[in-house]
């Protein structure tokens, strides 16, 4: 399976703050997105970073509640992860194991064109583990085979 599809399933829409944007206003966005981490972009709307739950979690232990009221380039991870629609999940999710990394945003001629998380890569595994146990299921049973899903 390709980038491609599981934006195609899930939607292309990314929540994204400035980089001078305070922490505080950040955290609030998260909860109002019910998301984990917004992609960064700057004025010209290119990746400048990304930043997460953790990133606050970690700097706020850091620096205390000052911390809150700091931009957003103050705390966000500016070598970015990413990878394209025509990337495949598996190299993704070799990736995320690798860097340890939860969110990756998706590059469309190098503009930003979505997200995926972890969660999104584990929901499609599963899905695929479904499919092939129930092509199975059928095939033991001397039901029909779908080879298209």
């Amino acid at each position: 399976m390709r980038i491609a599809d599981l934006l195609r399933s899930k939607g292309a829409m990314v929540a994204t703050v400035a980089p001078e944007t305070t922490v505080r206003e950040l955290l609030a966005r998260l909860a109002q997105h019910n998301v984990g981490a917004l992609v960064v972009v700057d004025d010209h709307d290119e990746v400048a970073g990304i930043v997460s739950e953790r990133d606050v979690v970690r700097r706020l232990h850091e620096h205390g509640p000052g911390l809150l009221d700091r931009p957003v380039a103050a705390i966000m991870t500016t070598v970015v992860a990413t990878c394209t629609p025509q990337d495949s999940v598996d190299q993704l999710s070799a990736v995320m194991t690798e860097r340890r990394i939860r969110h990756v945003p998706v590059l469309v001629d190098g503009r930003l064109g979505g997200i995926v998380s972890i969660g999104d890569v584990v929901k499609s595994r599963m899905d695929e583990l479904e499919q092939n146990q129930e092509q199975l299921e059928a095939y033991i049973s001397g039901g029909t085979f779908n080879a298209t899903g």
